[in-house]
């Protein structure tokens, strides 16, 4: 599949990972502090589910059917 929208969400992820030198706590941190950052200014930030649904294995979903 190729989308221009998903390429270019993946470029800064991948850019702004290098720029925390990969370290996933500092990456974890900064976006901690970014989200703290426009919450003060008054940006939403939606908490999230209090009650998920559970996680479906989709790779077992798969391979139940496989004919052998």
């Amino acid at each position: 599949m190729s989308d221009s929208i998903i390429q270019e969400v993946r470029n800064i992820r991948e850019q702004h990972a290098a720029s925390m030198d990969y370290d996933l706590d500092r990456i974890f941190a900064d976006l901690k502090a970014r989200q703290e950052k426009h919450a003060n200014e008054g940006w939403g930030v939606v908490p999230p589910p209090s009650n998920p649904p559970p996680e479906s294995n989709l790779a077992l979903q798969r391979t139940r059917f496989a004919r052998r």
